[in-house]
């Protein structure tokens, strides 16, 4: 039987785990795969920094759904196990507030029982019927829009139906729906915060956004050991094993096409110099405003419909390398704001980087002692600012302020002395983070989350305009995180072969 991609080819532009991930599946169906990466390394956000025996990974910090990498490792008799190792953690995170509230987040459900015991009896109670109103949220949504693909409002309704999505949480916000269950404000605030995963807020998200305690509770919270960046190097060994065609240094600045189809692209490689690569299908893990704006030159009508898939939070990155130990921290940690409303409604409604923002805190040497020299420490800091706003930009030194105000709490909070423990730093801001990897306007989570605005669905991952032009990564459905744009790659290598079926 001819394969579908037999004599076909594809540019993917971007090695994101989208691209790769996209770019794997389409050569092990036979078709010709050039994937193109301007960075001199694979992985997009994905990324690494080795420095003075610190390894930091400086992208994604936590591995979730193994199972959806699965289909990308798996076959010719290979396993996911035979290029990672992945170590389950528990207690997943651990929660600081600032009364001096310590709470620990445990998958191990009588663990969490007893953390839970101090608050009464009744809050455990609340806690297990929240996971299971979480279960039954991811299965739904698991049901079509994961494993089917879906990607507009109107294949939504004709997948389910008003009967069969009557279980579906959309009439209230995230945070309505985690108060109507939740009486203890301590479990709020970490319910809640699971929107991290997607760079938004509780308050604006629709309410089966709830879904996402369940993907840690029920499939787990894990490190890949020696760093996340060794997912990198994986689907690296994976593009080799596959014959994919990968090109670094080689940045596309032009989507060529005629009518209604693209035909290739044009890059510029590590030396200046310009190649045209012609294609059958183009596939683009370039956020889809970005590359509509900049690789297409798309007018202003086409920008406008785009207008609602606008880009989710931004942040600072710090990582600093410390000559002392924090024992307090677990692997996943969170500093909370006092008032967490108040920090959603100053960073996404006002557009203003936090006063007292809620951190996400990183210190992989609890699992992993080779991420520093003994008796150092590595941490991760980021918290959630707004997007770069075009007209009325922050600058570099704003960002640097912010970085003060974050330590600064950290150190109020229990760790003595941060400051004079730091022997390496690197920080990133969302200038940084556009530049390097065009996110649009510094976006680390592709597009908003927001029940108004797009019920929470991100841009399709086929172009309206272009028939044969994709696109994969956190501006698509189904969204931010590893597992998710992992799983647009797979839809989209099995919507082209479905075409080139159709027009052979």
């Amino acid at each position: 039987m001819r394969s579908a991609g037999k004599d076909k080819s594809v540019v993917v532009i971007g090695a994101g785990l989208g691209g790769m991930s996209a770019a794997i599946m389409l050569a092990r169906k036979d078709f010709k795969v050039t994937l193109l990466e301007k960075n001199q390394h694979v992985g997009g956000k994905l990324n690494q920094l080795q420095v003075a025996g610190f390894s930091f990974d400086l992208g994604p910090s936590i591995f979730t759904l193994p199972q959806f990498f699965r289909p990308v490792f798996e076959g010719d008799g290979k396993r996911l196990e035979d290029y990672i190792r992945l170590q389950r953690l528990d207690p997943q995170w651990r929660n600081f507030f600032e009364d001096g509230m310590v709470l620990d987040l445990w998958e191990d459900a009588e663990m969490m029982r007893t953390e839970l015991a101090r608050f009464g009896p009744h809050v455990y109670d609340e806690y297990a019927e929240f996971l299971a109103y979480s279960r039954r949220q991811y299965e739904i949504v698991e049901n079509g829009y994961l494993n089917e693909g879906l990607d507009t409002f109107r294949q939504f309704l004709r997948f389910y139906g008003w009967r069969d999505a009557r279980d579906l949480d959309y009439m209230r916000s995230m945070s309505g729906s985690i108060y109507k269950r939740i009486s203890n404000r301590y479990l709020r605030d970490v319910f809640e915060y699971f929107i991290k995963y997607v760079g938004s807020s509780a308050m604006e998200s629709p309410a089966f956004m709830n879904l996402m305690p369940n993907i840690q509770m029920e499939y787990g919270l894990w490190y890949v050991a020696g760093g996340l960046y060794e997912l990198a190097r994986a689907y690296r060994r994976r593009l080799e094993e596959t014959g994919v065609d990968v090109r670094l240094g080689h940045e596309v600045v032009q989507i060529e096409r005629i009518g209604q189809r693209v035909i290739g692209v044009q890059a510029k490689d590590a030396t200046g110099a310009m190649v045209a690569i012609k294609a059958d299908y183009v596939v683009s893990n370039m956020e889809v405003i970005p590359a509509m704006k900049k690789l297409l030159g798309a007018p202003a009508g086409v920008m406008k419909k785009l207008k609602r898939f606008g880009p989710a939070c931004s942040g600072i990155v710090v990582h600093l390398g410390l000559d002392r130990v924090y024992p307090q921290l677990a692997h996943h940690n969170f500093f909370y704001s006092k008032d967490l409303h108040r920090h959603f409604r100053r960073v996404f409604r006002n557009k203003q980087l936090p006063d007292d923002p809620t951190l996400y805190v990183v210190a992989p040497t609890r699992t992993d002692r080779t991420q520093a020299p003994e008796g150092c420490d590595n941490i991760k800091i980021l918290p959630h600012i707004p997007p770069i706003d075009e007209q009325n930009p922050y600058t570099r030194e704003d960002y640097v302020a912010l970085k003060e105000v974050c330590i600064d709490k950290l150190e109020r909070m229990g760790l003595k002395d941060l400051r004079k423990h730091i022997v390496v730093e690197d920080f990133w801001t969302p200038l940084d983070i556009e530049a390097r990897y065009a996110s649009n306007r510094g976006s680390i989570y592709g597009v908003i989350c927001d029940r108004t605005r797009n019920f929470a669905f991100k841009a399709p991952k086929q172009s309206t305009e272009f028939s044969n032009l994709f696109f994969v990564g956190g501006s698509v459905n189904p969204g931010a995180g590893m597992p998710m744009v992992a799983l647009s790659g797979q839809h989209v290598a099995r919507m082209i072969a479905k075409q080139a079926e159709a027009e052979a």
